[in-house]
Order: C-alpha cells, then structure tokens, then sequence
C-alpha cells in the first residue's frame, strides 16, 4: 500500500552555514566595527547579540536574506522579542521543526474535507498517509502544497 510521510525539518548545516556568513559580514561592515556585535547558534536557537535594538534589527536583516538563499523557509523561524540589559541587546531566533499536535490535526482535517481515498495518522511530530493508489496520495500532496499553513511541508518517505 504506498504511503509517505509529512514533516517540517530545517538543514542545521544550512543555518550553521547562513549564521557563519552573516558572522562575516558584521565583523566586516563599518557601523558594526568594535561594537561586539555577534550571532550564536546552539542546537535550534539562534541568538544575536549587540550593543542596542537597532543593531539587533540590521543584524536580522543580513541574516533572513542568508537562511532564504540556503532554502530555509523563513516561516520556520520565530522571532523573540529583544532583551535590553544595560550597554547590551539580545535577541533568540527559534528554528521551529517537527509537525505539532494542533497543525497535525488541521491537516488531517484537511485531508479529510477534500474527500480524498487515503488514511492519515499522526506518528509523532510527522504524518503519515497511505491510499490504495500512487495517484490519490499526489492528489493529497496537492492539496497539502495548495494550502495555507503556518509551517512548511516537506514530503519524505514515499514508497510504492
């Protein structure tokens, strides 16, 4: 019976790739030189360190245009409110990953409203969906790719 999987990844060596070059350019550009302005990455946040919230703005401004070129999806990432301390601003970019509860729900839902022949179910922080037929489960992609939701899909695992 053919199946495939729905899920929401990010490359970590992509971001690790876009944060090294947005690293490069601040300690290259004049309004950035001396002020410690840097990018951190650990695991799945990116922090962004600099002396004020202006910076912390021009600093996601380099850094965005680098995650879209590398095919990040920028609806991955969530954007932290910025913390002021002193002669210091920082500020967490969230890389979202994994299909949640909620959005697994809304897309069984919508599968289940568009009257397709196939079967989804959750399994963990992907969905899986099988059919009897090759051409209902593109039908399903379609669908999937058609609509708007709050994170990006990719299509794994098919199998025939």
């Amino acid at each position: 019976m053919p199946s495939f999987d729905i899920v929401s990844e990010v490359d970590q060596h992509e971001v690790s790739n876009s944060v090294d070059q947005s690293n490069r350019e601040v300690a290259t550009r004049f309004d950035f030189k001396g002020s410690g302005a840097q990018y951190e990455l650990k695991e799945s946040v990116i922090t962004l360190v600099a002396e004020n919230e202006f910076q912390l703005q021009q600093m996601r401004d380099i850094l965005q245009p680098r995650l879209a070129k590398r095919g990040i999806d920028l609806l991955c990432i969530k954007v932290d409110s910025p913390q002021v301390a002193g002669r210091q601003a920082k500020q967490n970019i969230t890389l979202r990953q994994g299909i949640e509860a909620p959005l697994a729900k809304q897309i069984i839902k919508l599968i289940k409203d568009g009257k397709l022949k196939v079967q989804a179910s959750i399994q963990g922080d992907q969905v899986r969906i099988t059919g009897k037929k090759r051409d209902d489960l593109q039908e399903a992609i379609a669908l999937l790719r058609s609509s708007e939701l709050e994170m990006p899909l990719q299509f794994t695992n098919f199998r025939d």
